[in-house]
C-alpha cells in the first residue's frame, strides 16, 4: 500500500474520531443539563410532598378530634340515661 493512501486513511480515521469526541462532548453537556432538571424537579417534588404531608397531618388531627368529641357525646348521653 502506498504511503499516501495510508496517510489518507489515517487522516480519515482521525477525522472520525474527532467527530465522535464532539458527539460525546455534546452528549455530556446534554446529560449535565438533564441532571440539573432532574435535581430541580426532585427539589420541587420534595417541597410538594412535605406540604401535602402537613395538610394530611392537620386533617388527621381534626378527624381524631371529631371522633373523640363524638365518643364523649355518646358516653355522656348513655351515662345520662
Amino acid at each position: 500500500m502506498p504511503q499516501s493512501a495510508l496517510e489518507e486513511r489515517v487522516a480519515r480515521l482521525e477525522g472520525r474520531v474527532e467527530g465522535f469526541e464532539d458527539r460525546f462532548a455534546s452528549l455530556e453537556r446534554r446529560l449535565d443539563a438533564l441532571d440539573g432538571k432532574v435535581d430541580r424537579f426532585r427539589d420541587e417534588l420534595s417541597g410538594r410532598i412535605e406540604a401535602l404531608d402537613q395538610k394530611i397531618s392537620r386533617h388527621f388531627t381534626w378527624t381524631v378530634g371529631i371522633q373523640v368529641a363524638v365518643l364523649l357525646a355518646v358516653v355522656a348521653a348513655l351515662a345520662g340515661r
